[in-house]
């Protein structure tokens, strides 16, 4: 049971390695045709690119049907993505784009430095010229600046229309 605790911890770890490389590479380059429209305002309750989810999903339930079936250790992989994916749902989903009754705002640590990262994210038109790409990792927030102070030749980036509302504006850039 310890080694399958530790697939499942590993593969959490693991998948937000590969989902910043994905964001950055796949969702920024030829996959933004998915992920556009999670940087424009939302119109109802999905979005196209929720059909990574639901892509990833299909990934981790096949894992799960091949483990349990005798392909040892794939179905804690599965378990491991599975994992992965409520903990982008609570984070990304309910903590930072409010897609759910989920109305808290940190105002301290991880959270808000998540928080902020991920809004920092949303602080520019386009697929281009964008920082923090990780869903559960967070650079620290005066990085950030620094990256988007770089990117865009010292003029702020132009705040686009991934937010929704008032809440969804940049959270404010102290630590």
């Amino acid at each position: 049971m310890l080694l399958n605790t530790f697939i499942v911890l590993l593969t959490i770890v693991l998948m937000e390695v590969f989902s910043i490389v994905a964001h950055k590479h796949i969702m920024h380059g030829f996959g933004w045709g998915w992920h556009k429209s999670h940087h424009e305002p939302r119109t109802g309750w999905f979005e196209k690119n929720d059909l990574y989810a639901i892509v990833f999903a299909g990934v981790a339930i096949a894992l799960i049907w091949f483990g349990t079936r005798g392909a040892h250790p794939l179905e804690w992989i599965g378990a491991g993505m599975t994992a992965y994916g409520f903990l982008y749902f609570v984070a990304h989903d309910g903590l930072v784009h409010r897609r759910w009754p989920f109305t808290y705002t940190p105002r301290s640590g991880y959270l808000k430095r998540l928080y902020q990262a991920h809004r920092m994210h949303h602080a520019v038109d386009g697929k281009d010229g964008a920082v923090s790409f990780g869903f559960l990792y967070a650079p620290p927030v005066a990085t950030l600046k620094r990256q988007l102070h770089a990117l865009h030749g010292g003029r702020p980036p132009r705040a686009q229309g991934a937010a929704t509302g008032p809440q969804d504006a940049p959270a404010s850039q102290d630590h």
